[in-house]
This record gives structure tokens, C-alpha cells and sequence, in this order.
């Protein structure tokens, strides 16, 4: 039986002990510390109680004796680090909102949160876990399991539609398309990984094309991966109709830039019987279509003219503030033509350049032509003005810059790209890991109103000390204070359904 005995030293000091009788002699087991005031004393005393329970599985009688195992001393423990527990717990809670989590393989899952908290390979990540958040994963396990998870992206789309659908109302009539490129780190082609048009300036590298889709608060709902060389065009009928057929969708509308509208492409979403929305790019318009706008957009702010075309309605407005911006690039360009001419030896291609009986000049037509559409926006669309106004066309198309607020995320928070795999089995993975890091970081900018990177700034701060009681040889965890302003939105964010 082992007893605890408080005992005066030097001074006012008092020290704590634990010790039991043997043969009618006192024998100290241990000594728990020193302390001059009443409260250091108490607390001594409860770690004695925690020493002994540990030590003995000792049971005490009474309810007011058992020992109390967050009574800590400091100067009985060494600090031994820091975990982010509270970021993992918040991210793990909204996983499991949107339905991730016990539909997907925990591991996959503890990715997903890596690529949020720090983006980095997946072995690397996996090293990560049980630095920040104290997850152990065997290295073996993610050989074992990632090949299993290829077969998830379908199920993965359709949990976060269905999150979508009761999370945002979205109910399909409005789905906004776009397509961006992700380069490797190498040189290297091959079927998947080919050299195309870059959007990230890296064109002598090889890439993929991603096209995405997101509902109208840039919510992400689904995603295809196309080889690098793909034109951006001929991208949108496949992956609609991989979106209809998986989802088995009546009708909708489609919204995207102005590289996916074309004769065949305006055909395929009329005979799919999809309403669409897309940009038009003016200055490839017939010349009858632009004098046609030039005789009948007024220039005055805000003003819009419908005009039926082949392609399905034309709608153009002008902006004073657009004008003043194009008047300035063209002439910017103009002035940069002419000087080129005033020096023949470092003539090169230039806009208003062209060349003539061997001779260069300035392509007077060209800029008569850019002169007229100053100013000039355009819109095409297949919906009638008596279901869907000029305005209303106009405000749905500038929605389109959320799915580009949507693939920075992807590329600069999650960081998405450079991928260094090399294997198209590997890729697939990597793009289904960003799509679900994405689905949880936009779910928390849209709810929590602030960016994803402000947000996991702030929940970084509250850390759970790491302490090792010397006494006990047991670790306890100390977590800082949640501010007011944290508890808030986190409670925008996670709300019970």
C-alpha cells in the first residue's frame, strides 16, 4: 500500500512524497517535488495520486480522492513539441459533411487535410501526419491502397453534387465550365503528359488539361483530366456529357469563356438540348455581323443590343471604363508598330503590322476594325430574351470568375501544380486528392467568408502543447484558448444538419 506524506523542509519549503511501510520503516518510493504555497502543494499531491494510480492500478474509495490527470506542474515536465489537432479535427469535421468521411479510406482522407495544412508528395505527407497531428500510416499502406482509390472518382463526384444539391440548393441551371493546364517537372512526353498551350508560361514543359465544374458559388462538382495537348474547345461536349450521363441530368445551362464556343460545339449542346452562356471573341465576327453591332450599339455606358446569329443570340454591351482600357492597350500597341517600323533592322511580329510588296506598314483595316469594337463586349447564348434578360445573361457570365477563384486555390494554396509523377495511375490520384482538398477549402471560403489560406493561419494558432510529466512518464497536451472570432466562423462553417 502506498502513501503520500507532505513533509517541511528549509525554510517555508514543503515537500511532497510517495512511500509505503515496510516491516513498521517509512521506504520513499518517490519524490514528487517541493513547493511553498498552498496551491503548489495541492497540486503535488494530486500528481502523487496520479503516480500511485499509474504505478499500482491503486483504486480509491472516495470520489473526492481520485486523482485529477490534468494537474501539471511545469517545472515537473519537459516540453517536447506541438500538434495541430484542432486544424485536423475542423477539416476532418467538414469532410465528414460533405460525406468523405466513412465513404473514403481514412488515409486518403488524412491526404486531403496534408494538402491543405502543408501540399507536399504523398510519402512525404504521410511523414507530416504523425509530425503535426501525431497519425501514424505505414508507408506499405498507401502502396496497398492507392490503386483502390482510382476506382472512387466517380463516387467522390457524386457525394460532393449531393453536398451541393443540400448544402447550395443546386439544382442544375446553372454549371460554370473552365479549363486550366498543370506542367510537370520534366521534358518528358508521353500518351497523357504532352507539350500544349500553356497557361502557366511553361510551354517546353509537358501538361495536362483539367476542365472543371463548379456551381454558381464556385463549389466544385466534378472534373476530367484531358492530355496536354487537347484544345480547350474540345474539351466541353465530352465532359458534359460524362457529367449528364454520370448524374443523369435533364436539363441545365452551361457557362464558359469564349474558347469553347464553335460551330460544332454550339451543335452538340443544342442536339444534347443543354442552354448555354459563353463568351464571344468580337473580333473574329463576319464583317456583316460587325457592322451590324457598329450601325446599332449605341456608345453610351450600359447599353446592349441583342443580335440572332448561327450561333445563337449575340448580346453586346459597351462600358465607358472598358473603352478608355482598350483605347489605351491599342494604342499602347500602335505606337510599338510604329516604332518597329522606324527601325526595319529589328522588325518583327507585331499587331498592326503587315507586310506589303515587300515593304512594312501599318494594318490600317485591322485597326478600323479594333477601333469599332473599343469598348465591345459579347456574350452568345441560346435562351430567349422573354426567359432570361440581356442583364441577367451578362451578371450569369461574369460569374465565371469563381471557377477562376477556384483553380488559384487549386494552383497556389493546394499547390496543384508542378506534378512530379510520372505514371498516369499516379496522376489520376493526385488530381482526385486536389479535387477533394479543393471541394473542402471552397466550402470553407464560401461559409466562412475568408480565404482558405487566412483560415488555416488562424486555426494553426491553436496548437495543443506537448508536455512530458517527469513524474508519470506520461504526455499530456495543453491546447491554447479558441478566440471568440475563430468560434464564430467555424460555427458558420460546421452547422448541424
Amino acid at each position: 500500500m502506498l502513501h503520500i506524506r507532505v513533509i517541511k523542509t528549509k525554510g517555508n519549503s514543503r515537500s511532497v512524497q510517495v512511500f509505503r511501510y515496510r516491516y513498521t520503516k517509512r521506504v520513499i518510493i518517490k519524490h514528487i517535488g517541493s513547493g511553498t504555497t498552498d496551491e503548489q502543494i495541492t497540486a503535488l499531491q494530486e500528481m502523487a495520486r496520479l503516480f500511485i494510480a499509474d504505478l499500482t492500478k491503486q483504486s480509491f474509495l472516495f470520489e473526492d480522492t481520485k486523482p485529477k490527470r490534468d494537474t501539471v506542474l511545469v517545472n515537473q515536465c519537459d516540453y517536447i513539441g506541438v500538434y495541430y489537432t484542432y486544424f485536423f479535427d475542423v477539416l476532418r469535421a467538414v469532410q465528414h459533411q460533405i460525406g468523405y468521411g466513412m465513404a473514403v479510406d481514412s488515409l486518403l482522407n488524412d491526404l486531403v487535410v496534408m494538402r491543405i495544412f502543408e501540399p507536399a508528395s504523398k510519402l512525404r505527407s504521410i511523414e507530416l501526419m504523425e509530425t503535426y497531428f501525431g497519425i501514424k500510416h505505414r508507408r506499405q499502406r498507401y502502396y496497398e491502397s492507392a490503386r483502390k482509390w482510382l476506382d472512387l472518382k466517380e463516387g467522390v463526384e457524386k457525394l460532393t453534387l449531393a453536398f451541393a444539391k443540400k448544402q447550395y440548393n443546386f439544382n442544375f441551371s446553372l454549371l460554370f465550365y473552365d479549363v486550366t493546364t498543370l506542367y510537370f517537372e520534366t521534358f518528358t512526353q508521353d500518351e497523357l503528359r504532352k507539350n500544349g498551350f500553356s497557361k502557366d508560361n511553361k510551354s517546353q514543359q509537358p501538361q495536362i488539361v483539367v476542365a472543371l465544374m463548379v456551381t454558381p458559388e464556385g463549389f466544385p462538382v466534378g472534373y476530367e483530366v484531358y492530355a496536354g495537348n487537347t484544345f480547350e474547345g474540345h474539351t466541353l461536349i465530352p465532359s458534359i456529357k460524362s457529367f449528364i450521363k454520370k448524374h443523369k441530368i435533364a436539363h441545365f445551362t452551361v457557362v464558359a469563356d469564349a474558347a469553347m464556343i464553335s460551330t460544332d460545339n454550339v451543335a452538340a449542346l443544342r442536339a444534347e438540348k443543354i442552354n448555354y452562356i459563353v463568351g464571344a471573341r468580337l473580333g473574329n465576327v463576319a464583317v456583316g455581323l460587325l457592322e451590324t453591332i457598329d450601325a446599332n450599339l449605341s456608345r453610351t455606358d450600359g447599353s446592349v443590343i441583342r443580335i440572332k446569329t448561327d450561333s445563337g443570340y449575340l448580346i453586346c454591351s459597351f462600358s465607358k471604363k472598358r473603352y478608355n482600357k482598350d483605347k489605351y492597350e491599342m494604342q499602347k500597341q500602335i505606337d510599338r508598330a510604329k516604332l518597329v517600323m522606324s527601325q526595319p533592322s529589328k522588325v518583327k511580329k507585331i499587331k498592326y503590322l503587315k507586310s506589303a510588296d515587300s515593304k512594312i506598314e501599318l494594318n490600317e483595316k485591322l485597326i478600323e476594325k479594333t477601333t469599332k469594337l473599343l469598348g465591345i463586349k459579347g456574350y452568345y447564348t441560346d435562351i430567349d430574351e422573354t426567359v432570361a434578360d440581356n442583364a441577367t445573361i451578362i451578371n450569369h457570365y461574369h460569374d465565371l470568375y469563381k471557377i477562376e477563384q477556384a483553380f488559384r486555390v487549386s494552383k497556389n494554396d493546394l499547390q496543384t501544380r508542378p506534378i512530379f509523377h510520372f505514371k498516369e495511375e499516379p496522376i489520376q490520384l493526385h488530381m482526385l486528392v486536389c479535387f477533394m482538398a479543393l471541394a473542402v477549402s471552397k466550402h470553407i471560403e464560401i461559409t466562412g467568408e475568408l480565404s482558405i489560406r487566412a483560415f488555416s493561419a488562424l486555426c494553426k494558432k491553436i496548437t495543443d502543447a506537448r508536455l512530458l510529466n517527469t513524474i508519470t512518464k506520461q504526455e499530456i497536451k495543453m491546447r491554447a484558448a479558441v478566440a471568440p472570432a475563430l468560434q464564430e466562423i467555424i460555427a458558420k462553417i460546421i452547422r448541424p444538419h
